[in-house]
C-alpha cells in the first residue's frame, strides 16, 4: 500500500465531527446566584424579591425595587425629590466631584442615594426612606441628610411611623465636615420623634457601615436586619490595628449583631412587609368607635368621644 492510499483511508475512517453552534442567551433572561452559583430565571427571581431560592441568599436591591415590595400599589408619594447636591468643597479626587455626581445620576437616575416619601404598608401608613448603594456606595452627603432629616420631621408632624432602609458606606468623604454633621441632625430629628412616642425601624441590610451605623441606623424602636448583611463602623484591619488584637469571623454580620443583643431581629425580604405592618399596628392600634345605639328614650345619654392626645375624634 502506498503512503498516499493509506492516508485516503484514514481519512475516511476517522469519524465525522459536526461543530455544533452554542445557544445564545439574551441579557438578563438569567441570573447567577454569586453565593452558589445556581442560574435562576430573572422572572422568577423577581417575584421571589431578588432572593436566591437553591441557598437563600439576599442579593443587593436597588431603591425602586424595594419600594415596589413594600409600599401598597399606587400610594406611593415621594417627599423632597428635586433636591440636588452641590460640590461646596470644589472636591478633587480623580476627578472633580461635581463631574462624579453627574455621571452617577445619568448611570442610576437618581438624584442622589436615598428617595423618601409616605405611603401605606398593608393599609397602614408609614413615612419611608430608601438608601440606595447603587449612588456612590449610598453614601450619606448633604442631600441625604436633608431629605431623612425632613422625612423625620414630616413624620413627627403627621404622627406617622418612620422606616428606613439602610445601605451605605458611610459619611461622603468629597463633602467633609458637611457630610459629617448630617449625623447629628438626623440623631436630633430621631429624638424629637422619639419624645412624641412615634415608632422608628431602621432595616439594616448589605452593607450598613460607617457614619450611618454610627447614627441613625442604631437609633431604632425596633433594629432589623437582613440575614447575613455586613453591619458595623470600620473595616476589620483599622479595628484589629487599634485593639492590636484578633477578631473572629464574621463579626460584622447581622447574626453575629444579633447574637450579641445589637439587632433585635433578623427578617427573611419576603416577610419584611407583614413584619413591619404587624409592629406599626401593635405600637399604633387604631380603634374604631362605633356609633351610639338607636334608642328612643327620654333622656338620650350624650355620645362617648375618643381623645387621642389631646385631640377629640368622633
Amino acid at each position: 500500500m502506498s503512503l498516499l492510499d493509506w492516508f485516503a483511508n484514514r481519512e475516511k475512517s476517522e469519524p465525522i465531527i459536526q461543530k455544533t453552534q452554542e445557544r445564545e442567551i439574551a441579557d438578563g433572561l438569567w441570573t447567577k446566584c454569586v453565593a452558589c452559583d445556581v442560574l435562576t430565571y430573572t422572572k422568577d427571581l423577581q417575584a421571589n424579591q431578588l432572593v436566591c431560592a437553591e441557598c437563600g441568599h439576599h442579593m443587593r436591591v436597588n431603591s425602586d425595587e424595594r419600594i415596589a415590595q413594600l409600599i401598597d400599589d399606587e400610594t406611593w408619594k415621594p417627599l423632597n425629590e428635586n433636591l440636588r447636591p452641590t460640590d461646596p468643597l470644589k472636591f478633587f479626587d480623580r476627578k472633580p466631584y461635581c463631574d462624579r455626581l453627574k455621571d452617577t445620576q445619568e448611570k442610576t437616575g437618581l438624584i442622589d442615594a436615598v428617595q423618601t416619601g409616605t405611603g401605606l404598608v398593608d393599609g397602614l401608613p408609614l413615612a419611608l426612606g430608601v438608601m440606595d448603594f447603587r449612588f456612590m456606595g449610598g453614601s450619606m452627603g448633604s442631600v441625604v441628610g436633608e431629605k431623612l432629616c425632613r422625612l423625620v420631621e414630616y413624620a413627627t408632624q403627621e404622627r406617622l411611623p418612620v422606616v428606613i432602609i439602610c445601605a451605605s458606606g458611610g459619611a461622603r468623604m468629597q463633602e467633609g465636615m458637611l457630610s459629617l454633621m448630617q449625623m447629628a441632625k438626623i440623631s436630633g430629628a430621631l429624638a424629637l420623634h422619639r419624645d412624641k412616642q412615634l415608632l422608628y425601624v431602621p432595616v439594616l441590610t448589605h452593607p450598613t457601615t460607617g457614619g450611618v451605623t454610627a447614627s441613625f441606623a442604631m437609633l431604632g424602636d425596633v433594629i432589623l436586619a437582613e440575614p447575613k448583611a455586613t453591619i458595623g463602623f470600620a473595616g476589620r484591619r483599622v479595628i484589629e490595628q487599634t485593639l492590636r488584637e484578633k477578631l473572629p469571623e464574621g463579626f460584622q454580620t447581622s447574626e453575629y449583631l444579633l447574637k450579641h443583643g445589637f439587632v433585635d431581629a433578623i427578617i427573611h425580604r419576603t416577610q419584611l412587609k407583614k413584619v413591619l405592618a404587624q409592629l406599626i399596628s401593635l405600637h399604633q392600634p387604631f380603634f374604631r368607635v362605633l356609633p351610639p345605639l338607636k334608642r328612643e328614650t327620654l333622656h338620650p345619654e350624650p355620645e362617648l368621644l375618643l381623645k387621642v392626645d389631646g385631640k377629640q375624634i368622633s
